[in-house]
């Protein structure tokens, strides 16, 4: 049977027909799908934000060489990753390689834990981004709770997502750029002025200092700084050539994610000086504004302000990205028979996951209502707790993919892929992945603030939700055994 014949038992369409319940195809090349996933790891965000954390937290100056270890871990797990791509092709990702490497049960787990994941970063970084708009555009004149500006941004989130995905690709490409844009800039002042001794030195790539202070911490920031790069399969139905360009797009993610982070760490720890570093970040009100302050010495002007805008663009385009992949998450599993399926079907015009898109908006609407009248804080509560329960439950859905590839090639062979992509690769980084699951999880009330109960509870959601996935897979298998079986197919 070719892939266009493989049935579509949610729609009773075929996968991959122009005219059936299916994804637009052909609609991304590797760079639309590489700027859709670069996009959620939200780069000025995340030099902005999480690195001064991981030098303050962390190891310090120190970052840049853990920035590396954790860049060489994710292209180890890449290998893997790609080798399973080019074989299954499904837009459900973690959950189809869970699936078909471990069984429907696994997948089910998968699925439910990938929707929760992507469901609470993107609400997480609502929080940031309603509480940066309050303060930007408050200091312009124009002021309004946090909220308010978190559901404006769910607004225009939702008419994005509706709509063909290609649309979405466009804009991010654009803001993606531009962000870059403004950190090479700084980047480009520091490396020319030679940091603040004016003499450039490797001293934070050295042992030493990645090593110096509490480097698990300032690891697991750096892991966090990188979460959405995984989400290129999520694109395989929509992807033209996806044997080429689901391998072009991770790779070039990890890479292009990887050295500019390393490459800005390291500077902005030269900017400060080496030994002043950390001194100087504990003296900061907000460490976050620590880049904003090396603008203003490296290159003044205009371009802090031009920063506070870009670092509300970022937030929007991470929030956007991961929408579209949770909403893709959600499509396939109403699909494939694990949730109603109505949520399975696309949009007659735009071919995206409209129900799973409006859901996703209704949810996003229902939690901010909730923090906002609790008033707790967008940041410190919403943002921290609920990303960095994504962060834990996408570590683990890596772990359970690495096992998954294993198990998938042990079954079909090794289709051409050789011994190091398909089983020593992903049994080192399952291994590594799961320990630091498991360290995530037993200090994830620590790492995120969350006192007393919430530091159990919000970690707790992982196995909890893992387990109702098995349940509705088990649910499936029960009323019937020929989707259960088609659990994660090639599409």
């Amino acid at each position: 049977m070719s892939i266009s014949e493989v049935p579509d038992t949610a729609a009773g369409g075929t996968a991959t027909s122009p005219h059936g319940n299916g994804l637009r195809p052909n609609a991304l090349g590797a760079t639309s799908i590489m700027f859709l996933v670069v996009s959620a790891a939200a780069p000025l965000t995340a030099v902005a934000g999480g690195v001064p954390l991981a030098m303050l937290l962390g190891n310090g100056a120190g970052v840049a060489g853990a920035v590396a270890l954790v860049t060489v871990i994710l292209l180890l797990f890449a290998v893997g990753y790609v080798a399973m791509s080019r074989h299954v092709r499904n837009a459900g990702a973690f959950y189809a390689f869970a699936a078909q490497g471990l069984g429907g049960h696994f997948g089910g787990a998968a699925a439910m834990v990938a929707i929760l994941s992507y469901n609470s970063m993107q609400i997480g970084i609502l929080g940031l981004l309603g509480a940066a708009s309050a303060g930007t555009f408050g200091a312009m004149g124009l002021e309004l709770p946090w909220w308010v500006w978190s559901y404006i941004f769910i607004a225009l989130t939702a008419v994005l997502g509706y709509r063909q995905v290609d649309l979405s690709a466009k804009i991010l490409i654009v803001l993606v750029a531009l962000e870059y844009l403004v950190v090479l800039v700084i980047d480009g002042a520091i490396l020319f002025a030679g940091g603040d001794s004016g003499t450039l030195t490797m001293a934070p790539f050295a042992p030493s200092q990645v090593l110096s202070g509490v480097p698990s911490i300032a690891i697991l920031f750096c892991f966090a700084c990188f979460i959405g790069f995984e989400a290129t399969t999520i694109y395989s139905e929509e992807a033209r050539d996806p044997k080429r360009s689901i391998p072009l797009a991770t790779y070039g993610s990890v890479l292009l994610i990887g050295v500019f982070y390393m490459f800005t760490a390291w500077l902005m720890a030269l900017g400060a000086g080496v030994d002043k570093l950390v001194p100087m970040l504990g003296g900061l009100a907000d460490p976050t504004t620590f880049l904003f302050d090396l603008a203003g010495r490296y290159v003044g002007g205009p371009v802090p302000t031009i920063m506070g805008l870009l670092f509300i663009s970022s937030l929007f385009a991470a929030v956007l990205a991961f929408h579209n992949g949770v909403a893709r998450y959600k499509y396939v599993a109403g699909r494939e028979g694990l949730l109603p399926d109505r949520i399975g079907q696309t949009h007659a015009e735009y071919r995206s996951p409209h129900i799973g898109s409006i859901v996703q908006t209704i949810i996003a609407v229902l939690v901010i209502a909730l923090f906002a009248w609790q008033g707790l804080d967008p940041v410190l509560n919403l943002f921290t707790w609920l990303t960095q329960l994504g962060t834990l439950g996408v570590i683990g859905l890596m772990a359970v993919v690495s096992f998954s590839v294993i198990g998938f090639f042990a079954r079909k062979g090794d289709l051409g892929e050789g011994l190091l992509a398909t089983k020593l690769l992903p049994l080192v980084t399952g291994v590594v992945l799961a320990i630091l699951f498991v360290v995530i999880f037993a200090q994830f009330g620590t790492l995120t603030g969350a006192a007393g109960w919430l530091g159990i509870a919000l970690p707790s959601l992982v196995p909890v939700t893992a387990v109702l996935g098995m349940i509705l897979a088990w649910n499936l298998r029960s009323r019937d055994q020929i989707r259960y079986r088609a659990l994660g197919q090639h599409r």
